[in-house]
């Protein structure tokens, strides 16, 4: 099919190369709070905590934490521990050994969105979460390897949850991966999951996050009464990595690593 058959599909926002450069400087920063916090994170703190360590950071360096008052998000990071799914609000919970928590940083530099998250082991747990925790990650980076311009956006979950589920997970499907750069969510909709034919086709541009939640019981999702935390329905562990990546004329770029 020749590249000029392709339609940008409606809401896509194709970045220039300023964007692109602004975009990229926001994900570096975003990456920068996620090394910070890689670095001081351990059993005994709350995730009030973290949420203190990436507001000061995230502000110190001239930039907005996106989370914070985000249609009423009340705080500046999101940290979801063990059978949180994702969204989960800082509070007085206290970080124990063998918890395995997502912290999720979106930052805005000079107007633009960074946004990535990663995965901690909090001191020794299961071989089972290690391993829930391993294969997300690979999850991402299977995802990742899908970005090609002018291939279908439905790739990218497809071959996401071949991988999770022949290591025995399933894939949130209620929530996915979105457009990013100039707001916060943009078009599209980045599916984990499903068929290989979504009708959005990565255009040279686009950029998006990549962010697979994967569970180690069933996929469905419930959402607790503060109408954000999302967590699994069977209460067994989610695990969830994330990166901003840009598409390019030869594949991908990989923003917030």
């Amino acid at each position: 099919v020749s590249k000029e058959s392709f339609q940008i599909p409606p809401g896509v926002l194709i970045k220039t190369e300023k964007q692109v450069e602004g975009i990229r400087k926001s994900s570096q920063l975003t990456k920068e709070i996620l090394d910070m916090v890689a670095d001081r994170i351990h059993p005994g703190i709350t995730t009030n905590t973290i949420n203190e360590w990436v507001h000061e950071h995230t502000i110190k360096h001239g930039a907005i934490p996106a989370p914070l008052n985000y249609n009423g998000f009340p705080k500046s990071v999101c940290v979801s521990i063990n059978n949180v799914i994702c969204h989960g609000i800082p509070d007085e919970t206290v970080l124990r050994d063998g918890d395995i928590v997502n912290v999720d940083v979106t930052t805005i530099l000079d107007g633009y969105f960074g946004d990535a998250g990663r995965m901690f082991i909090i001191g020794n747990a299961s071989e089972e979460a290690k391993r829930l925790v391993n294969v997300a990650r690979e999850c991402l980076y299977i995802g990742i390897d899908q970005v090609k311009p002018y291939q279908d956006l439905g790739e990218i979950g497809y071959a996401i949850e071949q991988h999770a589920v022949k290591n025995g997970f399933t894939v949130v499907r209620d929530y996915g991966g979105h457009g990013i750069g100039l707001k916060f969510h943009e078009e599209p909709h980045v599916h984990h999951y499903g068929s290989r034919k979504r009708g959005v086709v990565m255009q040279p541009g686009m950029v998006f996050t990549i962010e697979p939640m994967i569970n180690q019981g069933r996929y469905e999702t419930r959402l607790m009464a503060d109408s954000w935390t999302a967590v699994t329905i069977d209460g067994k562990l989610s695990a969830q990595w994330e990166h901003t990546v840009l598409v390019t004329e030869t594949g991908s770029e990989i923003l917030t690593e």
